[in-house]
């Protein structure tokens, strides 16, 4: 069992910038990927971003070019950087960790973009 603990959610203003940290339990490398994922009320869960083992990253459509990804193997820790935040970025931001047999969530943490 891995446990995955997220933080660094909060409130913030349009165009600002936050930086979530996500940190499991054991190992980093007993999981073979780890991402984001986001659900705004009302709305599906949707892909934000993810890294690999090897450190290849796929980011969601709505996020390229203004959230980075980045993990740090030696802290057990991946983060997301968000920059240009947008109101539309308001959801509850979870962490996933997965491998072969194993997928495991976070908490969620809120990010609420508001003036």
């Amino acid at each position: 069992q891995v446990q995955l603990v997220e933080s660094g959610g909060g409130l913030v203003q349009p165009g600002g910038s936050l930086r979530l940290s996500c940190t499991t339990s054991r190992s980093i490398f007993t999981l073979t990927a780890m991402g984001w994922y986001r659900q705004a009320p009302g709305k599906e869960r949707e892909l934000v971003a993810i890294i690999t083992n090897g450190g290849s990253t796929n980011y969601g459509d709505s996020t390229k070019g203004r959230f980075t990804i980045s993990r740090d193997n030696a802290k057990n820790t991946v983060y997301l950087q968000m920059n240009s935040l947008k109101a539309e970025d308001t959801a509850v931001y979870y962490c996933r960790g997965w491998g072969i047999g194993m997928n495991y969530w976070g908490q969620g943490t809120q990010v609420t973009v508001s003036a």
